[in-house]
């Protein structure tokens, strides 16, 4: 397994010790994501943030650019929150941004809240989330957009990435020397003793192609023949109707559930309940769910994309496979559900590497070593709800 901890020198947060000689003391930190009720990675990343304490010691004000709903409630609360971004800097004059950005409309929207910052000198910390950043950028991006983000990545005081695979990819775009990589972080979880059901395959994860959940169900029709009580367990959003519609022509429709969109407590009873957390994207960051999953004491099964192979060492906690091989994920889920102890023995091998790498207080230690960096001081507590909220009040 790689190791989560960047390299000593190269993208170490103590790379940003040198940023507090060469500036003067910054006196506030505006985080800018998404709002903590929306769906998605970034969201449970700040509510971990939130819920170590890190918004209670540091001078921060979050501004949630965006939310879940339609095209004009995310423009308004955009707009909403860029005005407060400009009264922020204009109050402010020592300010650092804190950026938590992914590809596509994410990061073209953080990119306007990135120029003002910018124009008003502020350091930025980028902060890339999404597995899909790559594609974006190769893929979809033509020469002018790929010059527009490399603007921004060359201009960052610092870019934070998931995993060593990343920091190694955006090395080759950007020629900014201060990348930095810091998992993402996971709250601690009280460990019990869990009632799972050998037949359980659990997936949690946006319910559309990318994600591999038509290989999945592709696997789960091949596997009843030796399982036939084989059950799969696809929570979250996305394109339920095709995927439903998938599985009946399978023939596999009774060994399917589709609860939705789970919230904390029922995802934490579906992890308990189930055998088995498999992955089989195409793309990927370092995913919540499965370090979630992982923390909770389920073997994983996921495709080796993104940062996942920093986290799953394969036949140790986990097994790796190709996008798309689902003889091989066909293969391996038939091994675990046969050998109820190798799930065991993998399912401790997994918590230990969370707790290691990824536990929330070592996650957000690193982050506050590079706030220190900016000569940000923390003790400031409870500054970032008030800030934003007295602005909006005096508005």
């Amino acid at each position: 397994m790689q190791r989560l901890n960047p390299d000593p020198g190269r993208s170490s947060p103590s790379v940003m010790q040198g940023l507090a000689a060469a500036a003067a003391r910054y006196q506030r930190l505006v985080m800018l994501g998404t709002a903590f009720e929306t769906r998605g990675g970034i969201a449970a990343v700040v509510n971990a943030y939130r819920a170590q304490g890190l918004f209670e010691r540091w001078p921060i004000d979050y501004l949630p650019t965006h939310c879940d709903g339609g095209v004009l409630r995310k423009l308004l609360r955009a707009a909403r929150e860029l005005g407060m971004l400009m009264l922020l800097l204009a109050r402010h004059r020592r300010v650092v941004m804190h950026v938590h950005g992914a590809s596509r409309a994410s990061f073209w929207r953080k990119s306007v809240f990135m120029t003002i910052g910018m124009l008003a000198r502020c350091p930025v910390i980028f902060h890339l989330h999404g597995g899909g950043f790559a594609r974006f950028y190769e893929a979809e991006c033509g020469a002018v957009r790929r010059r527009i983000i490399r603007f921004f990545l060359d201009r960052a005081a610092c870019v934070i990435v998931l995993s060593d695979r990343w920091r190694d990819w955006i090395a080759t775009v950007t020629k900014n020397q201060r990348i930095v990589c810091i998992p993402n972080p996971v709250p601690s979880v009280e460990e019990r003793p869990a009632k799972r059901r050998r037949n359980i395959v659990l997936f949690l994860g946006r319910l559309e192609r990318g994600k591999g959940i038509f290989d999945l169900l592709d696997t789960i029709a091949s596997l009843r023949a030796a399982i036939p009580d084989i059950r799969l367990v696809c929570a979250g959003d996305g394109d339920i109707g095709s995927v439903a519609r998938h599985a009946e022509r399978l023939g596999i429709e009774d060994a399917v559930s589709f609860p939705g969109w789970v919230g904390p407590a029922e995802k934490q009873s579906l992890m308990r309940l189930a055998a088995v957390y498999v992955l089989p994207s195409y793309a990927e960051g370092l995913p919540m769910s499965m370090l979630e999953a992982m923390a909770e004491g389920l073997p994983v099964v996921a495709t080796g994309v993104g940062g996942i192979p920093d986290v799953v060492t394969d036949g140790v906690n986990g097994y790796l496979f190709e996008p798309g091989d689902t003889a091989g994920l066909e293969r391996l889920l038939r091994r675990l559900m046969h050998d109820p102890e190798l799930g065991k023995r993998m399912a401790q091998a997994a918590r230990e590497t969370v707790r290691l790498h990824c536990a929330a207080d070592r996650v957000v230690a690193q982050l506050e070593e590079i706030y220190a960096g900016f000569g940000l001081a923390a003790g400031a507590g409870g500054r970032q709800n008030a800030p934003a909220r007295r602005l909006r009040e005096a508005a």
